[in-house]
Order: structure tokens, then sequence, then C-alpha cells
């Protein structure tokens, strides 16, 4: 028998041992405990293959019937299928669940278009100088997918019939191959537009934006503390990761390109300019040569973008005062000598009669002079000057200009050609999850119209690269229905066991037990996350938050901590379990397409220093919560 089912089995034998042990006799079991029971059977259910949401469903009518019926047997049966309309109601009436299965149809349509394949080879030829470029541009391509998709199993799955052969092939060592791709493809999981936050969010009433915002450095960090590894095993054991050979690093010039340098290689600006002037430009057509020369000035056109916007940001005069003055001579309206000073030509009069002559305004020049004056400092006021330019825009003009005075002059032809390969894989891509992210963080949509807006870019993404089709849409439209379905009956099927486990008193019990232990608020973090942590083991991301954060909310404002920086343990933690052998669902996922020779053990040895890794970030996070907390505090103080 294989040693997972070993493993899986015997989880089931401690959990079963630890209920007859702990509870109670059945005389002295109170509902409390009931809950406890209820607890325990869901989970051995759900190992036993059960379908979550329904084993949910049916524990908490079950037990919601038992808690009615102790109060009131006659309106037992009435009152438990109240509490299921009202909870599979309530789930309906949640906005923000709408957003998930637009991001999960972005998911599919991104990845059924078969964008990642030009991606990954792109950057695979962009990083080739790079140690350990294959592991190096097979992370970042996952961090980006995920970032797309945030569907674990389908970014371990294309990267592991990408990246893995050709890793392979390259003599990369199997271990490293195989954890770069597992890890790096647990990102999305925590790299926004992540489903587990929109699930959190709604579970824990926490705002799914400020979720985004919080979970964008940690998720950075993380991706680069992978990379810093893979550099650091490049470094000083090059045999697990060899350089690639100049055959690999090799780029083919377009014909205009070897008709401009011959043999040489030579810089691809100053060519094309000297070519549009000199006697070369009769070998290559003008109209080429424009072309290629405004494509290779589009990173200092984007600069240039970039500072006008700025400067006319930094700039603008201040905005023109909104107090209300009085016109005239300044007065101290709390003072009531002079307010009976005041005259009285302002005072409320009768209207004149039909025939009565206008007020004659000319024949008092002296008193329509002030009010003249008066009426013009607001327009001198809104016409102020712009303001001064602050320092740090200079330093950043001279550094950005200092950059990319150095990026042109290395930027050779066959640089210009890598540049086009990622303009036409890595920037539309980057430019849609930039604008769906974008528009989420800075309050520009809800989760739900980004998401609405991510979708619909995907299709077109898929048009440009020529790969949209009914096939491909119905298929998406299906996966996203199958997924969508999943996690919402996740939700009913919750909701009704969270409202049978209040009902039976199971929360106070476990309230009650957790503030007897006069936990610290490190200590109570620590065993949540150390509970969480084991629970990975046995059960999806989905089960954990929607079974056991109804349980560790509740405890969060006795120990001052915050939902938010809670839920981006959370999430990194679950990372962490989905790399923690022996039930390691991203191993089972890259192992099912990966080549026979490739074992489990393999994937295992190499999931082990990434999951390590990814222990240091949760360290690293709770020891500096600014990375998470910064961003959502400054946008949303």
């Amino acid at each position: 028998m294989r040693k997972e089912i070993w493993f899986g089995l015997s989880i089931l034998l401690a959990i079963v041992v630890a209920l007859f042990a702990l509870m109670p006799a059945p005389a002295d079991m109170s509902n409390g405990h009931l809950g406890l029971l209820m607890l325990a059977l869901v989970v051995v259910a759900i190992m036993l293959g059960f379908p979550t949401a329904f084993t949910l469903m049916g524990m908490g009518v079950m037990f919601a019937w038992f808690a009615f019926h102790s109060r009131d047997p006659n309106l037992a049966i009435q009152m438990t299928l109240d509490l299921m309309v009202q909870r599979a109601y309530s789930v309906m009436a949640n906005d923000v669940l709408i957003s998930i299965p637009l991001f999960i149809f972005m998911g599919y349509l991104v990845e059924r278009a078969n964008l990642i394949e030009k991606l990954f080879k792109s950057l695979h030829i962009a990083m080739a100088r790079v140690p350990g470029s294959l592991a190096v541009a097979t992370i970042v391509t996952c961090a980006i997918f995920a970032t797309a998709t945030g569907i674990v199993g389908a970014v371990v799955t294309l990267m592991g019939l990408l990246a893995l052969p050709a890793m392979l092939k390259a003599g990369y060592s199997t271990q490293l191959s195989a954890g770069c791709i597992t890890a790096g493809g647990c990102l999305g999981i925590l790299i926004p537009p992540s489903v587990l936050l929109i699930v959190y969010g709604a579970t824990a009433g926490v705002s799914v934006v400020k979720l985004y915002a919080g979970a964008f450095f940690p998720g950075v960090m993380l991706a680069a503390l992978y990379i810093g590894y893979v550099l650091l095993v490049a470094k000083f054991k090059p045999s697990a990761a060899p350089p690639l050979s100049a055959e690999q690093r090799r780029v083919t010039l377009p014909p205009f390109a070897e008709a401009l340098t011959g043999s040489r290689n030579t810089m691809a600006v100053a060519s094309m300019v000297a070519a549009l002037k000199g006697p070369r430009a009769a070998h290559v057509p003008a109209a080429t040569l424009v072309w290629q020369l405004l494509v290779a000035l589009l990173p200092a056109l984007a600069f240039a973008l970039v500072m006008g916007i700025g400067y006319g940001m930094v700039s603008a005069p201040p905005d023109a005062p909104t107090e209300m003055v009085e016109l005239g001579a300044a007065q101290d309206l709390n003072d009531p000598a002079e307010l009976s000073a005041a005259p009285d030509e302002g005072a409320l009069a009768e209207p004149p009669t039909e025939n009565a002559p206008e007020p004659a305004l000319a024949a008092a020049p002296a008193q329509a002079a002030p009010a003249a004056s008066a009426l013009a400092a607001p327009v001198e006021r809104i016409g102020a000057p712009a303001r001064p330019v602050p320092t740090a825009y200079w330093i950043s003009l001279a550094v950005g200009l200092a950059a990319l005075g150095i990026f042109y002059a290395y930027f050779t032809f066959a640089r210009l050609e890598i540049f086009k390969m990622l303009l036409g894989s890595l920037f539309p891509l980057a430019f849609m999850i930039l604008a769906v992210l974008g528009s989420i963080v800075f309050g520009l949509a809800t989760p739900t119209e980004a998401a609405a807006m991510g979708a619909f870019g995907g299709i077109l993404l898929a048009m440009a690269y020529r790969r949209f089709n009914w096939g491909m849409l119905s298929e998406s439209a299906h996966l996203t229905t199958k997924t969508s379905a999943m996690v919402c009956w996740l939700f009913v099927g919750s909701s009704i066991f969270s409202a049978a486990f209040a009902l039976l008193g199971g929360q106070e019990l476990i309230n009650e037990w957790v503030l007897s232990m006069k936990l610290t608020p490190v200590q109570f973090m620590v065993l949540a996350q150390v509970i969480i942590f084991l629970l990975g083991w046995p059960l999806e991301w989905t089960e954990i938050i929607v079974i056991f954060m109804p349980i560790f909310i509740p405890l969060l404002a006795h120990f001052n901590i915050d939902p938010l920086f809670f839920g981006l343990l959370v999430a990194m933690n679950l990372q962490t379990a989905f790399l923690s052998p022996p039930v390691a669902m991203s191993a089972f996922y890259l192992k099912g397409v990966a080549p026979p020779h490739v074992t489990l053990n393999q994937i295992f040895l190499g999931m082990m220093p990434f999951m390590g890794i990814q222990i240091l970030g949760i360290v690293i996070l709770y020891l500096f919560p600014a990375i998470g907390l910064w961003l959502p505090g400054i946008l949303y103080q």
C-alpha cells in the first residue's frame, strides 16, 4: 500500500482515537460537545472522500435539528428548514462572491489561449545570462501566470508541461526543477487576484480590496526569496543549475538587422538612425527602419510620458480655498460690536416697485470699489502660480535618464529582438493584470467590476493571439461553472454548518478553552498558524477557510489581532501547506504530467527547501507587518 494511504489512514485513526478519548461520557455531554463532535466527524468524512459541500450541509442540518429539538421539539423541523433557506439566501445575496466566477473565467481563458508558452520562451531567452536562468524564468512565469489565473492546479500542470522538460534537458537537477514549479505555482494562493482572499474576505468580513492591497508585497517578497535561493544554488552548486550554452543563448536576427550589422554586434538605435541618413537605407525599406526605431524607442517614450504626467501632478497649483469669506473688509463674526456696526446697505429691503429707478451704482463709486476688489480676489487666488517642483522629482528624472542612457548603450539588435518578444508576450498580459489590480486597489472599480473587465480582457488577448474559438470559450465557461459551483455550494454548506455549530455552543466552548489558557497574542498567533498548517495536510484551503476560519475569527478581537493581517498570514501558511509532504497537492499535480522517471519522492525533496523559504517568509511578515499593512494603510487610511 502507498505511503500516502498509510499516512491518511493514520490521521483518521488519530482523529477517531482523540474523539473518543477527549469526549466526556454520553451522560455528561452538552450541546457544545456535540458541536465539537460534529466538527471532528466532518473532517473524518471529508478525508474519507465525501463531497465537502454536501457533507457540511448534511452535518449542519442534522445537528441543527438536535439543537432546535433540545429547545422546542414541536418546531424543530420548521426552524431547521427556515435556517437552511435563510443561510442559502444570505450566500446568494453576497455581492463579493460574484467576482469569483469572473476571475476564474479570466484564468481559464488565459490558460486555454496558450499565452504562457510564449511568455516562458521569451523570459527564458531574456534571462539567458542570469545564473539558473531557466529556473528563474520558471518562477517569474509562475508568478505572472498565478496573478492572471489564481488557480494552483492549472499553473503547476501547465508549467510542468512547459518548463520541466526544458530544465531536465538543460541538465538541471530534478529536485530543483520540481521545487521551482510547485513553489511558483502555489504563488497563486497569495498573489492577487487570489480566490482564497475573496473567500476569506467573505468569511471574515474583511474588505477584499484591502486584502488584495495587503497581499501584493508579501507575494512579491516570496517570489524574490525563491529567486534568491535559485541564484545561490546556481552560484555554489553549478551542477544543479548549469549555465546555458552559447547556442541556447543565441538569438536569430531578422533580415533587416543582418543587412545593417553584417557580422558585427552593433547598437540598434544608433545603427537605425545612421541607416536613415546614410547609404544603407537603400538596402532596407525606410518604413521598416522607422517602425523598428519606434519600437526601440518605446521605453524612452514611456519614461517621457510618466515623467510628464508626474510633472503636471507635482507642479499643479494648490486648490482654491473653499471657505466662505465676507466680501469687503474682514470682520470678526464672533464680535457683537462689529456685527452691530455693520452697514445697513446689505440688509434685506422691500423689492423696488415696478416704476422705481434702479439703485445708482455709479453714484457711489467709492462704495462699489471695495466690492469689485473683493470679487476680484478669488480670481487672483484661482490663478495662483504653480507650486515649486520638489527636488525628489528632479532626482528621479536624473536617475531615469541615466538608466535610459545605460540601457540604450547596451541595446543591441539581439536585445531588440528579445524586447519585441517580451512586448508580444509579457507586456499585454502584464497590462491586463495591472489594469485589473490597479482598478481595485486605487478604488476605480469594485472587485466584481474589475473581474468582469479582466474576463473581457482575456477574451481580447485570446483574439489578439488568434487562439479564440468557440471550443475554447465553451470549455473555459464549462470549467468556470464547475469550479464556481463548487465554491458557492461550499459557502452554503459552510454557512449552515457554522450556524449549527454556534447554536450548539461549540464556538463558546472553544472560546472558553482558548481564553482559559491565558495565551499572549504571540502564543495565540503561533498556535493558530500551527493548527492551520497541520490542517493543510489532509484538507484543501477552501475547506480550511470555510470551516475553521469562523472559529478563529471571533477570538482575534480578544487578542487585539487585525483580521487583515491574520488573513495574510493564513494565505501564506496555506501556501506552505500545499508544499508539505506527504499530502502536498501541488506535488500530485506535477507528478501527473511529469516524465515517468521523475518520482514523487524526488518532487517532495525538491519542495522541502521552498517550504523552508515560505516558513521564513511567514516569520519575516510577522516580524515586519508593514510589508503587508503599509499599502492598505496608505491607500485607505
